[in-house]
């Protein structure tokens, strides 16, 4: 399960700390341009009761940066819950206006593990936080294509290299499992597991742990793009002179 962030405290040397039997599923939703509603399921699994904060905000993307406000164009009830030992609460997610401007909206869903006092334990408590990403399809004949429109681009920064998306269809990108293949056939794995998102309309970047030299032939990055298996050609990275 993705876990987008965690608040975890750093433990002290002998320190217990009691770890949650919070989860959230699915990890993501997608509302139809006619959808209401939706729900989240938060499952304890856990042998003691969970709180837990639930939170909804409109999420952009700004200079490369990830951008969360406060949201009135969604709803989450309730945004309080008290979760009992093996069991599980719905968290309604409800629309209260029609998505604008003729792209696909993007929300996060901020789940937060509150802390509470256990006297018969010691040490320190694991907390989390679960980011659930929230897409509501666009609607009307205005609205773009559905399907992610990317445009790649690599280059070096003192001695990194750095991978740029820009996304200029109406609908989000998802990337994840990165690997490239230079022009003799070399294999290199660059990032496994999700990279992040792409919103529509957005340009984002990362610095690759990946050394700058192994782009230096150009190739193909393989990767896959809200789940489906692609290929990219990069062009060859000039080498500094």
């Amino acid at each position: 399960m993705l876990r987008y962030t965690a608040a975890l405290a750093l433990a002290l040397a002998h320190a217990f700390a009691s770890a949650s039997g919070l989860q959230v599923s699915p990890v993501t939703l997608t509302l139809q341009a006619t959808q209401n509603a939706d729900g989240l399921w938060l499952s304890n699994t856990g042998d003691t009761v969970v709180h837990a904060q639930v939170r909804v905000y409109q999420w952009t993307q700004e200079n490369g940066a990830e951008k969360l406000t406060t949201s009135r164009e969604l709803l989450v009830s309730p945004p309080m819950v008290q979760v009992g030992a093996s069991e599980r609460q719905l968290i309604r997610v409800i629309r209260t206006g029609a998505t604008a401007g003729g792209v696909e909206g993007s929300y996060r869903v901020i789940i937060d593990e509150l802390p509470v006092e256990m006297k018969e334990k010691k040490g320190l408590q694991l907390v989390l936080r679960y980011s659930v990403p929230i897409f509501i399809a666009a609607a009307g004949a205005g609205a773009q294509s559905p399907a992610p429109q990317l445009t790649w681009s690599l280059r070096r920064e003192e001695g990194q290299a750095v991978l740029e998306v820009a996304n200029n269809g109406g609908m989000h990108a998802q990337l994840a499992d990165l690997d490239f293949v230079d022009t003799v056939g070399r294999r290199t794995p660059v990032h496994a597991g999700l990279m992040g998102y792409v919103l529509p309309g957005a340009r984002m970047r990362w610095p690759l742990k990946t050394s700058a030299e192994t782009f230096a032939l150009g190739g193909v990055l393989e990767t896959k793009i809200n789940g489906n298996a692609t290929q990219e050609n990069i062009p060859p990275l000039p080498r500094v002179r």
